[in-house]
């Protein structure tokens, strides 16, 4: 079977990211053009900033990815495309530019799922095998997700409120740490001591998580110590909400395993990038004799390539999009 060849483009939120992805596993090239440093200044993404930047960025961004390889247009065999969840915006940017070029070059469009994606993404470190047990952690989403093969997607758990990558966000601003929280929170955590007493979320045998208790703890501890005139040791503060926010993800995914009888367990989206949590669960990996699977930091993150291996067992299946699909700012796995 011949080289399959898949450009791909992500603009779910913050980042512009256009790919070359080949037989769904091989990263030809990748360009990530981020926004951090516009939106730290407001503490947040503004969706209407961000949709803004994206327009102005996308054909940059397409032109550097080729200036990268010898690949041309001629050489791709289709484009892949982020169309939910995300900001409206944004998505909306990243769609229209697919389809024009589905369209000029006359080549077949395929839609992924952004949390599809963060998924796949861990075929570009080691191919996939069926089943899994996938842990998505990243600031919309915190699921548990059993796979029998390619996209046969059971989610078993999900967040009932707040994502925990939310919650490392409003966690830092809490603590005057700058936009995005994750990393400060993760840095600031190896400095301190697990010396605050805080709850621990949804203690029970469920699958199901909650995070919104232990945002209000920290939130309310944070307000009580200023208000005693006490010193907020921000980074035992970090420690301890990492330590009980980690620990949550681990006992829960433990259930997941001992439930499912899970041999292979990979870790997706955003928060996968934090160390605290990669050390905890390679640990995990070596208790439980399971096979674990997390991209490298720069694949954990939005970006296109995520989405170009999402895309390859779509574009076997000849499972492609017509132009008039839409964006849609919220859309379940499955």
């Amino acid at each position: 079977m011949k080289d399959v060849y898949i450009l791909a483009i992500e603009s779910s939120c913050d980042e512009t990211s256009i790919s070359v992805i080949k037989n769904g596993c091989i990263d030809v090239a990748t360009t990530i053009l981020t926004q951090m440093d516009t939106h730290a200044e407001f503490g947040g993404v503004v969706p209407e900033v961000a949709s803004r930047m994206h327009s102005e960025n996308i054909t940059m961004v397409l032109e550097d990815v080729f200036s990268k390889t010898d690949i041309t247009m001629d050489n791709i065999d289709a484009i892949a495309v982020t169309y939910a969840p995300g900001l409206l915006g944004s998505l909306l940017v990243g769609l229209e530019f697919a389809k024009t070029l589905s369209l000029v070059y006359n080549k077949p469009l395929i839609k992924v799922h952004h949390i599809a994606g963060h998924i796949y993404a861990n075929n570009l470190v080691d191919k996939m095998e069926f089943p899994l047990l996938a842990l998505v952690v990243s600031g919309g989403h915190t699921e548990l997700v059993l796979m029998e093969d390619d996209y046969k997607f059971n989610v078993l758990g999900s967040t009932l409120d707040d994502a925990i990558g939310e919650v490392y966000d409003k966690v830092a601003r809490v603590l005057d740490l700058p936009y995005p929280g994750g990393p400060h929170i993760d840095r600031l955590a190896v400095l301190g001591k697990d010396t605050y007493d805080l709850p621990k979320p949804m203690d029970n045998d469920e699958l199901d998580f909650s995070y919104s208790g232990l945002k209000s703890a920290i939130i309310n501890l944070v307000h009580n110590e200023k208000q005693r005139g006490n010193e907020i040791r921000k980074e035992d503060i970090a420690c301890s909400f990492q330590t009980v926010a980690v620990d949550e993800l681990i006992r829960k995914t433990k259930l997941a395993i001992h439930k499912t009888n899970s041999k292979r367990l990979i870790i997706a989206g955003g928060v996968s990038a934090n160390k605290y949590l990669r050390n905890e669960f390679e640990k995990l990996a070596d208790e439980e004799n399971i096979k674990l699977s997390i991209p490298p930091i720069k694949y954990c993150t939005d970006n296109a390539a995520m989405i170009g291996c999402a895309a390859y067992p779509l574009y076997l299946k000849n499972e492609f999009s017509s132009l008039d699909i839409n964006a849609e700012s919220t859309l379940a796995l499955f």
